[in-house]
């Protein structure tokens, strides 16, 4: 955990859903952090654990040399809700690096594509389901390997038909998406340091 007089490390592992409208920025002014991402655009979580690319051998790397206090976790858009089998086995497996490197893992649970989005109707996913399956396995994975769950999703979800929290793509965040999506991740943190105490 935090080292006195040394301030906060937190390592985002993700996509462009991390990196747009430098919601690392963001965090980092929020928390007081020093804030480190690694990510690529469309990049799955079971990169950050593959060796033999470069964002992993990159994450790889910074997580058994380096001291964090917090790894926030960001699967591709969909995978949740695709691919629950595959985004299960890359928490696990990077959750377990993470508490092995001494810090605390923070699942970073995104949202179901906007409404009229046409990649929801391109895919034929309905946008309630979408949004109910993403955020069932990001509270699921969450809580079988005691991760800290930043639920952007459900504020998403709750917020959206009154705030513009997309891009125009109906994937992407607005820069008022991002801001709420830092604003979360940075009270589950500090909801954690706070117990901690």
């Amino acid at each position: 955990m935090e080292k006195p007089g040394e301030p906060c490390r937190i390592l985002m592992l993700g996509n462009s859903l991390t990196f747009a409208n430098d919601l690392p920025g963001i965090l980092a002014k929020l928390t007081g952090a020093q804030v480190v991402h690694h990510t690529r655009g469309g990049a799955r979580l079971s990169e950050q654990l593959n060796p033999k690319t470069r964002l992993g051998a990159q994450t790889q790397a910074a997580l058994s040399r380096e001291h964090w206090d917090y790894v926030v976790l960001q699967e591709m858009s969909h995978g949740p809700f695709s691919s629950p089998d595959r985004f299960f086995a890359s928490v696990e497996q990077l959750c377990a690096q993470i508490r092995a490197a001494g810090a605390v893992p923070v699942l970073y649970a995104t949202w179901a594509y906007r409404k009229d989005c046409p990649k929801l109707a391109a895919k034929g996913w309905d946008y309630e389901e979408m949004a109910r399956c993403m955020a069932e396995a990001c509270r699921t994975a969450a809580r079988e390997n005691g991760a800290l769950l930043a639920d952007v999703g459900q504020r998403f979800y709750q917020l959206a038909d009154t705030l513009n929290l997309y891009a125009a793509d109906g994937v992407h965040p607005s820069e008022a998406g991002s801001r709420l999506a830092a604003e979360t991740i940075a009270a589950a943190i500090q909801t954690h340091k706070e117990n901690e105490s």
